[in-house]
């Protein structure tokens, strides 16, 4: 849950009247899913997309639409139904599913920018960006490792390991 001072400082921000701050804002409710490989991601997006409990209002990859600050990140915003005593209500929430390079480089990013309140000096800001792009270098390499160790582990299945290619004999 997005903390209430947060809450008010991005209504005033985006200038969201308080008697629409249901309809308005999409992430006061929100869940972060991290995956190992980026591939993951998309078979995430892809388990939401086939739920029947919730309603997937919007979709923004930043994955492949990197923002100009570097952030990556897959965000679902979903409409979901919980149960009250007055009856269901539906809320909105926002799924972010990212890999852990994706979210060690957010976490730090983000409290920078709290820090310096979004004025960035430009240096600062090209440095973040370079971190960003090392980070989405990081998971590709390990992306291109675990399907290396997954080939190689194709290879050494019994039906491709046949010991009668050893040129041994059972005699032996």
């Amino acid at each position: 849950m997005k903390p209430v001072a947060s809450i008010k400082e991005k209504m005033l921000r985006r200038h969201v009247a308080e008697e629409r701050l249901e309809q308005d804002m999409q992430d006061i409710a929100g869940l972060r899913i991290m995956c190992q490989f980026v591939e993951d991601i998309y078979d995430v997006v892809d388990l939401l997309r086939r739920r029947t409990d919730l309603t997937i209002l919007e979709e923004r990859d930043y994955i492949h639409n990197e923002k100009p600050s570097g952030y990556r990140s897959y965000h679902i915003v979903i409409e979901y139904p919980v149960q009250l005593v007055s009856g269901e209500k539906k809320i909105l929430a926002e799924i972010q599913v990212r890999t852990l390079a994706m979210n060690f480089w957010a976490t730090i990013e983000h409290s920078l920018n709290y820090k310096y309140q979004g004025d960035f000096p430009e240096e600062l800001s090209g440095r973040l960006q370079r971190a960003a792009e090392a980070a989405f270098k990081l998971d590709t390499e390990m992306s291109e490792i675990r399907e290396e160790i997954q080939e190689a582990q194709q290879y050494m299945t019994p039906q491709h390991h046949d010991s009668s290619s050893t040129g041994q004999s059972k005699e032996e």
